[in-house]
Parts: structure tokens; sequence; C-alpha cells
């Protein structure tokens, strides 16, 4: 269900219309459009229109709907509407459309006028139907035939059997109820069924296959905690991984950095518990041994724990060390890694991290200072010509950093870019020289997270179309 409309103040609509009276005015293709769609809710359809469609007569032969054969004017419609639940109006007759509609309006009877909603009170959604099971697509109205063609989309990948399964679930809610008070305990059980043989039973209709695959569950159930070290990615939700989705919507907990936007946690279960953990420079929410305390605290407590990092938890990510402290508590834990940060920002600023004419390895090293300000590196390794190196976390100390490598060896006119917000919509990309490249951050007022990448594939740079 969407708001209302401010403009039009009308609203879309899934139908559960078991028994209610409806009414269709008209009975050309648009309305055989609408009531095949109410046929299937159990509503009482009353078809309105001096001739139908061959497809509308079949089914008021076959009992499925009523047809009146009138002329219909407002004045008709009047003595129609009291107990009606709903009015779609589609005649070919735009006036007569806007006068019943109108009418509707009056007696506080929601009306669709099929592609007028500036007088319709509601509109009916793109509708995916298998059984109990309801998918709706609503673009507001704006644009009918996009909201079609993802509903064509969605029927392409939900199986025929869907409502089966759906089925089975409504029978089976109870007893398990009663057997698992807890529902996160039910929770769980029901995500194993749906991942394993269980839904596949039911899919296919095995209803004594299903229940019996349930009861072997919930036999070995007890309330098991986990945590997964999972990698978001760079910024850009649609570089998440398949394997992170599905345990985002999985988890109980998640606990999340601070490069985790909003648009990535809006793939996060709704009613999963969010804490934020992130390191800000000079300010940390939980220090990395609190983090590491509050997932064992929870995975022991039973709770299936979501350690969300950007990019990859591996690379300067420090889910070695929590890892380690899953690992010494005995915490079962699963590790998905994700798109780093330098191969996502890179690719997405068009630099290739290696190119075979300039580069014949790539180095990610990290350029955040130690708590006395001081940066250790071996710059002798660092400050090469075959090869390109990615600096994490180094705009603070780009001055420093551009510095040591033109002191170890790499000249001042070294090609070197700034990446800030990588693969996100404010991404910007700035490409200079290990000389410049300190003004162009400050000119240019660069911002964390940003990139650094040095090295000649700089100059094999191609702005993505």
């Amino acid at each position: 269900m969407q708001p209302p409309s401010q403009k039009s103040g009308w609203f879309p609509v899934v139908l559960h219309l078991e028994g209610a009276r409806v009414l269709v005015v008209g009975g050309g293709n648009v309305a055989a459009n609408k009531v095949q769609l109410l046929v299937p809710t159990g509503a009482k359809v009353e078809v309105l229109s001096p001739t139908v469609s061959p497809e509308l007569q079949t089914l008021a032969e076959d009992g499925a709907i009523t047809h009146i054969q009138m002329d219909v004017t407002p004045a008709d419609m009047a003595g129609r509407l009291p107990g009606c639940r709903l009015v779609y109006v589609a005649t070919n007759d735009t006036g007569l459309n806007r006068a019943v509609a109108a009418l509707c309006q009056q007696a506080n009877v929601p009306v669709c006028a099929v592609d007028d909603p500036g007088v319709s009170s509601f509109i009916t959604p793109a509708l995916t139907l298998r059984g109990a099971v309801q998918v709706a697509v609503s673009t507001g109205g704006a644009a009918p035939v996009l909201a079609r063609r993802l509903r064509a989309k969605i029927e392409e990948i939900l199986p025929a059997g869907l409502h089966r399964l759906a089925d089975f679930m409504q029978a089976m809610r109870l007893p398990l109820r009663d057997k698992l008070p807890n529902s996160s305990d039910r929770r769980q059980i029901w995500e194993r069924f749906l991942d394993g043989r269980g839904s596949h039973l039911a899919l296919n209709g095995d209803m004594a296959g299903a229940e019996q695959e349930l009861e072997r569950l919930l036999d070995g159930h007890t309330l098991k905690g986990e945590v997964w070290l999972v990698g978001a990615g760079p910024g850009d939700p649609n570089l998440l991984t398949l394997a992170a989705l599905r345990l985002m919507q999985d988890a109980d907990t998640v606990l999340y950095d601070n490069l985790i936007g909003p648009e990535i946690l809006n793939y996060v279960r709704r009613d999963a518990e969010r804490i934020f953990v992130g390191k800000r420079r000079n300010r940390h929410t939980l220090p990395q041994t609190e983090i590491n305390n509050e997932l064992v605290r929870r995975a022991k407590a039973g709770e299936r724990v979501l350690r969300l990092k950007g990019g990859d938890p591996f690379i300067f990510g420090r889910g070695g060390e929590e890892m380690e402290a899953l690992m010494e508590a005995g915490i079962p834990f699963r590790i998905v890694p994700g798109i780093s940060a330098a191969n996502g920002c890179a690719a997405y600023a068009g630099i290739p991290l290696t190119h075979r004419d300039c580069a014949q390895a790539c180095l990610f090293i990290t350029g955040h200072a130690r708590a006395d300000g001081t940066l250790e590196l071996a710059w002798e390794t660092i400050a090469l010509r075959s090869q390109t190196v990615v600096i994490y976390m180094g705009l603070n100390m780009l001055p420093f950093l551009c510095t040591q490598l033109k002191t170890h060896g790499l000249p001042g006119d070294w090609p070197a870019a700034l990446v800030e917000r990588g693969t996100t919509p404010q991404q910007r990309v700035f490409t200079g020289t290990l000389d410049t490249l300190p003004d162009l951050a400050t000119t240019h007022n660069v911002i964390s997270p940003t990139l650094v990448i040095i090295g000649e594939v700089v100059r094999h740079r191609v702005i993505p179309g």
C-alpha cells in the first residue's frame, strides 16, 4: 500500500474482495481486463453494459459474473451504489466515466475510472497472483505500461506452485506456534524449511512429505546463534552479492559500519535490530574489542548477527580480528566477501588497476596514521614504476604520502588520481600527478571516503559511458 498521492488523492489497493459486490461499467476489452483481475478474488462482479466482449460473455455464461444488459446513465447508477464495495468505470465515453466517478465520490464508494486518475479514488496495481501470495507493482498511475512490464518479470520468476507452499505454511502456522512459542525460533524453522527440501515438496503438492520435513527440522531444533561477516561492497547497492542479500534478510541483528549508507540498509530485514558501530576519524562509536564482545554476546544469546562492512571484510576491514575472536569463543560464523573499494571504485572511475603495458602488480596499502600521527611504510617497495598503488584512508596524509613517494624514487609528474565516494551517485574523480594531487584535494574540497590510485594506469583511464 502506498500513501495517497498529494496531487490527486488516489491510492493503489491490493484486492481482498471475497463475497464483495463490485460494479464494472463497460463491456469492452478494458473492462474485461479488470474483470479477469476481480474474478479470482471471489468478488460478486456485476458488469453493466448493453453489450459485452466474447470473453465477458463466456464468464457470464459460466456464472463467474453477472451481466446486466443496459445503457448506463448517472441516474441509473445512483440507485445501484448502495452496498457496493468498488466501482470500475471503463466505457469509451469520457463524460459518462467522469459523471459516474463523481457519483461514486459523493456516495463514498471507491471508484477507478480507467486511465483517468484525476477523478479516481483508487488505482489497482499490476498484480501477480499465486493464491494467497499477491505481489503488487504500482507506479502511482504515472506509468502503467512500466508496471505491467515489471509484473511480467515477476511472473517469470515466481513458481506456479507458490500457492501450494503458502497454503501449507498457513495450515502449519498455528501448530508450529503451539510447539515453538518463541517467534525467533519459528522464524528460524521457517527459513530453514524454505531454504531446504521442504519448500520443494510443498511447491510440488507433496504436503505429507513437506510436513515430515518440517517435523524433522523441529526435532533437531535448538536456537543457535551465528555471526556472518559480510562485505557490502563500496557503496552502490547493485554491487551487493546474492549471498549478502540473503543474509541481510535473515539476520536478527545488524552491526554496520560508517560506510554502509541507507541505500544498502534498505535491503536489511525491516524488523532486524540495527546497531551503528562505525569508526570515523578521531571518534570510534565502539572500540574494536567491544565490537568483538558484542558479536560474541549476541550469538551466545541465540541471535543471528550480521556484521556488515563496506567493501570486503578482509581488506582493511578488521574482519580477521573479529573472526579470531569468534573462533576463540567457539561461535559459528560465515564469511561473505564483497567487492573491494579498490576494485569497485577504480572500475567506476574507468581506471584499470593493472594494464599489461605498465603494471605487473597492484599493491593495496593503508594511509591511516598511527595515534601519534606517524606513518611508517616500506617506501622502497611502494615507490616502484612497474606497479599500481591503491591507498585506502590516505586523504588526510596525502601531502606526506606524495612527498615520500617522490623522495623514494617516483617523479613528480607520476600519474595519480583521487576517487571520492566511489560507485555512488556522488562520485567525483580527479586526476593529476604526485606534485598536483594535494592541491587538487584542497581546491575541490575532497572529503572521505576517498581512494588514492597511483601509477601509469591512471593515464589509461576511460570515462565510462
